[in-house]
């Protein structure tokens, strides 16, 4: 079960992945001066309800600490620094049969153990505009987006390189070779392939994302899972504002997918693209999307050593629970999104959805296939609600307090019936 971005994440992603190359090495102030040390305390509680499909149902409550410290960068034409993190996690509540959250390790009995810590780091280096970072990071882009969604967020280690020398144009590319999950203390396991549950090596890729006009880009990644697949992405984003109160949003995703070098997961030869668009009025958005998935096997996408999927999927009707990405798979999605500030209540925002997937072609997976267990003429639906509140001033700001619930129905194979919980209280304080 996945939780997943939709619409317009590529921004997001952008803003993260780019911002430690915003300031630029002729403004850097210094390695002590410009430092920032910052404590994120995240409770997460997780229920999951699988109808009795024998699969145990998952009910579990943690605790997780995240400390960062990020570092300037020294002053002169080529700036140096380091990037630290510890992260913890508790187990509040738990039992025999009722985990699997994810959200902790597991022990050789398969219940959850009762906490977990790690620690890493990152050396840097700006010249200019551009950064290089060797270590522990956290690439978030089409290609490789590494996920924050249990107590604490999960890294990969290598290489990365973020450069915005040219007005307009980032550019992002990377080389890693080993992972630590959400749940997982140590930080040299691999990379897998979340659907078909096979492992290839290292990870490369490189991208650009170019603003056009305030109101129109464009982004293109080609990537590399070593042993799996060669992936290239392509997007393309505008909003249109009408006036004061009314703007369109259009958001075209599409990816290219084919297996390489040793073919771990078998043929791989799909092509898979969504299409959002969306229309706020106010304090209203709704959104409208289609998906389509074209090939003889799912889209897939990275999953790490703990199991968690990740989040290197932007295809706009991937949801909290599934992907809506079988084999010849179409879906569409119906989103609304409510701001309460212009109500009177700044911080409460709302979400509801609806998305419905068919057309599935099980049936032209090939026999002893990884990915054979989809059913021909598959079915299903999920609607999700989410409510998220912020506190927008005094000794509690930006507190946050979260709920999401998620429900799935199928009639197929390749899934179960389910419901589930999550309510997240999140924490973020500044130290330094």
């Amino acid at each position: 079960m996945r939780l997943k971005h939709t619409g317009l994440a590529l921004a997001v992603a952008s803003a993260l992945s780019m911002s430690a190359v915003n300031a630029g090495q002729a403004d850097s102030k210094g390695f002590v001066e410009d430092s920032t040390l910052n404590l994120i305390s995240r409770n997460l509680y997780w229920n999951m309800d699988r109808h009795d499909t024998g699969t145990a149902d998952n009910r579990e409550w943690g605790q997780g600490f995240q400390l960062d410290y990020v570092s300037g960068f020294t002053q002169g034409t080529v700036g140096f620094g380091v990037d630290m993190s510890a992260y913890a996690g508790i187990k509040l509540d738990s039992g025999s049969g009722r985990a699997g959250s994810k959200m902790l390790p597991s022990n050789s009995s398969g219940d959850s153990e009762d906490d977990f810590s790690s620690l890493g780091g990152a050396v840097k280096m700006q010249l200019s505009n551009t950064v290089l970072k060797y270590g522990d990071l956290r690439p978030y882009n089409p290609v490789i987006a590494v996920a924050d969604a249990r107590l604490v967020p999960a890294t990969a280690t290598g290489f990365q390189l973020d450069s915005a020398e040219i007005k307009g144009l980032k550019i992002d590319a990377g080389h890693f070779t080993s992972s630590k999950d959400n749940n997982q203390s140590g930080s040299h396991d691999g990379f897998y392939a979340g659907y078909a549950g096979k492992e290839g090596g290292d990870v490369d890729y490189v991208g650009a994302a170019y603003s056009i006009t305030d109101s129109l880009s464009v982004t293109a990644y080609a990537s590399r899972y070593e042993d799996l697949w060669k992936q290239y992405y392509g997007n393309g984003n505008y909003v249109l504002t009408l006036n004061d109160e009314q703007s369109l949003s259009f958001d075209f995703n599409i990816y290219r997918t084919l297996d390489e070098g040793k073919s771990l997961a078998g043929d791989i030869n799909t092509t898979a693209w969504s299409f959002a668009t969306g229309y706020t009025f106010g304090a209203h958005t709704l959104t409208l999307a289609y998906q389509k998935i074209h090939g003889d096997t799912p889209f897939d996408y990275l999953v790490l050593g703990g199991g968690v999927f990740q989040d290197s999927i932007y295809l706009a009707n991937s949801m909290q629970l599934v992907d809506f990405n079988g084999p010849e798979e179409r879906s569409w999605r119906l989103g609304y999104n409510l701001n309460m500030a212009t109500y009177g209540v700044p911080g409460l925002t709302f979400y509801a959805g609806y998305t419905k997937g068919d057309n599935v072609e099980g049936d032209r997976i090939e026999a002893g296939s990884p990915y054979a267990y989809y059913a021909d003429n598959e079915k299903h639906w999920e609607r999700d609600i989410s409510v998220k509140y912020v506190v927008q001033s005094g000794p509690a700001k930006d507190l946050s307090f979260r709920v999401r619930q998620a429900t799935h129905r199928i009639s197929g194979t390749s899934d179960a019936n389910s419901d589930q919980v999550r309510f997240i209280v999140e924490y973020p304080l500044s130290i330094l």
